[in-house]
C-alpha cells in the first residue's frame, strides 16, 4: 500500500501521469528541432534528449525506438497543421475557391515560418520503414478526407482524386522549399490553387455510355 501511494502522489503539483506526458511532449519538441536541423538519419537519441533537457532513460520510458518517436513527431506536426488550415477554411467567408486559397496560404505560411517542422512533415518521413510509410499514407488519406469534407463534400467518395490533389500540393511545397521559398508565396499559392480547384470543382462522374 505504501508503494502504491508513493507511485500516485503528485510532485510539484503534477501526478506521475502528467509528468510522463510532459516528458513525452518535451521529447517530441526536442526531436522536431533536431530532425529539422540535421535530419532523422543523422540524429541520435542522446541529441534528442539533450534538446529536450532529459536523460536517455526517459526516452525509453516513452518510446520503443527512434522510429516510434519519428512517427509521433510527424503525427504531431500533421495534426497541428491540419487543425490550423481547417480553422482558416472555416473562418473564411466566400465560396469554395476563396476558402481553398486561404487554406493554401495558411499552409505555405506555416511551412515558411516553421522550417524545422516542415522538414519533418515533408522530408524526413519518407523512406524510413514500412511502418513509417504507412503512417504517411494514412495521414494523406485523412488530410484528403478532411479537406474534401470542408471544401467539396461531393468528392468524399473519390479517394484517388483526394490523393492526387493533396499529394500534388505537397510536392509543390517541397519544390518551393527546396528552391529557397521562391517564387514568392503568393505565386506558390496561386500555382497550388490551380491544382486544388480540380477537387473544389469536381463534378459527378458521368454515367457509362451504353453500347
Amino acid at each position: 500500500m505504501t508503494q502504491e501511494l508513493s507511485n500516485t502522489r503528485s510532485y510539484r503539483g503534477q501526478t506521475p501521469e502528467q509528468r510522463r506526458a510532459d516528458r513525452r511532449s518535451r521529447l517530441i519538441a526536442g526531436a522536431i528541432s533536431v530532425y529539422g536541423e540535421r535530419g532523422y538519419h543523422n540524429a541520435t537519441v542522446k541529441a534528442v534528449c539533450d534538446a529536450a533537457g532529459l536523460t536517455e532513460r526517459y526516452f525509453y520510458e516513452s518510446f520503443a525506438n527512434s522510429e516510434a518517436l519519428l512517427i509521433d513527431c510527424y503525427s504531431f506536426v500533421t495534426d497541428s497543421v491540419l487543425k490550423q488550415i481547417l480553422h482558416v477554411g472555416d473562418a473564411t467567408r466566400g465560396g469554395k475557391v476563396a476558402r481553398a486559397r486561404a487554406m493554401l496560404y495558411a499552409y505555405f505560411s506555416l511551412l515558411q515560418s516553421e522550417p524545422r517542422s516542415a522538414r519533418v512533415f515533408l522530408v524526413e518521413i519518407r523512406g524510413v520503414s514500412v511502418a513509417v510509410d504507412r503512417t504517411f499514407d494514412d495521414s494523406l488519406r485523412d488530410i484528403g478526407k478532411a479537406v474534401a469534407r470542408l471544401l467539396a463534400p461531393e468528392a468524399l467518395d473519390d479517394e484517388l482524386l483526394q490523393a492526387g490533389v493533396v499529394g500534388g500540393v505537397i510536392h509543390i511545397a517541397m519544390r518551393w522549399i527546396a528552391c529557397g521559398y521562391t517564387p514568392p508565396i503568393d505565386q506558390a499559392v496561386a500555382t497550388a490553387l490551380r491544382l486544388g480547384t480540380v477537387l473544389v470543382n469536381r463534378r459527378p462522374a458521368a454515367a457509362p455510355v451504353a453500347d
